[in-house]
C-alpha cells in the first residue's frame, strides 16, 4: 500500500544530514558542556555553533537565543515570566483567539493570578487586523503575543505591523513562530519581534529541543531552578545532540528555503484546487495568499473529520483535522469557530500539510482517494440528505 505523509505541521522527519551531524554527540562526544575538560569543551563548542546557526536564520545575536525543550516551554517562559517580572508596569496582556494552547493556556494561567487578558478576534480568513489590536491596546498593556502563522489554517499574520502598534504603546511583542521558522523568512530586527518561540521538529530537526529568542534588554526570568545554564535562564544540562540537530536543520532550511517554498506552493495549489474541483460543498479555510507554503485546510459539509482521517489512514494517507496537541478533543477546533464557522461544519475539517519530500504523485494519489471517501461518508450521513449535496 502506498504511504503518503501530509501532516508536517504536526512534525517532520529528521533530515538525513541532520541525523549525521548528531551521531557523534549521541556516541563518542558525550561530554557535558559545563565541564572544563576537553570533551566537555567540545560539547560546549557544538552548543554554541548550534546557537549561531539558529540565530543566523532569524537575524539575531547568538547571545539572544535560549535553548528549551520545545515550543511549549518557550511560549510558557516568554509569556508567564515576562508578565510576572514586569507586572509593576501594568497587568494588561493581549493575545489572539486562535493561538496554540501553549500560548492560550499560559494566558489563562496569568488570568488566575490577577492579570487582565484580551483575546483578539480574527477575521474570516484567520487574520488579526491591525485596527483590532490598536483599539484593544491600553496604557497598562505590557505584552502582546500573536503567532506568526496559525498551525491549523496556515494564515500568516502581519507581524511587523502588529509589533509596531505594540511598541508605540510601550508593550513588548512576542510571537510563536513554531510553524514558520525555516519555512518563510524571519528577521527579528526588521519585524520588530522582542521574543520568539521556535521548535526543531517542525523543520526536519529532532524532537525535544526548541528555543526562545529574547531581544537584549527584555527582562524575563527562568522557569526552572537549578544550574546556571543558558545565561541562568534555563537550568539543566543542555541537550547537546538536540541542539546540534536543531542548528544543522536551521542551517539547511536557510539554504533551501526558497526552493522548498516554491515546491510546496506548487503542490499546495494543485492539491487545494483539486479538492475544490472534485468535492462539492467544500469550504477552504485560511488566507488564500498569506499562508504557510504547502498548507491546505478545508472543511467538508455533512461529514466528521475523525471519520475522514480514519478512512485516509486505511489508504496509507496520514493527515490531521487540526492541531496534533488537541487531536483527542471532542469539541471542534477553537480556530475554526473563531473564524466564524458553525460547529457542524467545523467538525468536518481536514488539514493536509506538505513537506519537502512530498511529490506530485503523492498529491494525485490523495486527489484520487479523497473524493471517494467523502462521497462514501456523505452517503452514510443523515445530514447529507438535508443539504442535498450527495
Amino acid at each position: 500500500m502506498k504511504s503518503v505523509y501530509m501532516d508536517h505541521s504536526a512534525t517532520t522527519p529528521v533530515d538525513a544530514r541532520v541525523f549525521e551531524a548528531m551521531i557523534p554527540y549521541l556516541t563518542s562526544e558525550f561530554g557535558n558542556p559545563s565541564s572544563i575538560h576537553s570533551k566537555g569543551q567540545k560539547a560546549r563548542q557544538a552548543v554554541e555553533t548550534g546557537r549561531e546557526q539558529i540565530a543566523a536564520l532569524i537575524n539575531a545575536d547568538p547571545r539572544e537565543i535560549i535553548f528549551t525543550s520545545g515550543g511549549t516551554e518557550a511560549d510558557n517562559q516568554a509569556i508567564i515570566t515576562y508578565a510576572l517580572n514586569n507586572s509593576q508596569k501594568g497587568k494588561h496582556l493581549i493575545t489572539s483567539a486562535i493561538e496554540h494552547h501553549a500560548v492560550l493556556d499560559s494566558f489563562h494561567y496569568l488570568q488566575g493570578l490577577g492579570f487582565d487578558v484580551t483575546f483578539l478576534p480574527v477575521n474570516a480568513q484567520g487574520m488579526v487586523e491591525a485596527e483590532t489590536l490598536a483599539k484593544a491596546i491600553r496604557p497598562d498593556t505590557i505584552l502582546v503575543s500573536v503567532m506568526h502563522a496559525n498551525n491549523e489554517i496556515g494564515t500568516i499574520q502581519p507581524i511587523e505591523e502588529l509589533a509596531a502598534i505594540s511598541h508605540e504603546a510601550g508593550a513588548v511583542f512576542h510571537t510563536d513562530a513554531v510553524q514558520t521558522i525555516g519555512k518563510i523568512p524571519i528577521d527579528v530586527r526588521k519585524m520588530g519581534i522582542d521574543m520568539l518561540s521556535a521548535s526543531s521538529h517542525k523543520l526536519h530537526g529532532p524532537k525535544g529541543i526548541g528555543c526562545l529568542y529574547v531581544k537584549k534588554g527584555v527582562r524575563i526570568k527562568n522557569l526552572f531552578h537549578g544550574g546556571g545554564q543558558e545565561s541562568r535562564l534555563r537550568a539543566g544540562t543542555e541537550n547537546v545532540p538536540g541542539i546540534v540537530g536543531f542548528g544543522k536543520a536551521a542551517e539547511i532550511a536557510g539554504q533551501e528555503m526558497h526552493k522548498r517554498a516554491e515546491h510546496l506552493n506548487r503542490l499546495g495549489q494543485r492539491l487545494r484546487e483539486g479538492i475544490v474541483n472534485s468535492i462539492p460543498n467544500t469550504i477552504v479555510t485560511g488566507h488564500p495568499e498569506m499562508r504557510v507554503p504547502g498548507s491546505v485546510s478545508v472543511c467538508f459539509e455533512f461529514v466528521e473529520g475523525e471519520s475522514i482521517l480514519l478512512m485516509l489512514d486505511s489508504y496509507g494517507i496520514m493527515a490531521s483535522s487540526g492541531s496534533a496537541c488537541t487531536s483527542g478533543a471532542l469539541e471542534p477546533s477553537h480556530v475554526l469557530l473563531a473564524i466564524g464557522l458553525p460547529h457542524e461544519i467545523a467538525h468536518g475539517s481536514l488539514r493536509l500539510t506538505l513537506g519537502k519530500d512530498n511529490t506530485q504523485e503523492d498529491v494525485d494519489y490523495v486527489l484520487e482517494v479523497l473524493p471517494r471517501i467523502i462521497a462514501n461518508l456523505r452517503h452514510m450521513s443523515p445530514l447529507a440528505g438535508r443539504g442535498g449535496s450527495q
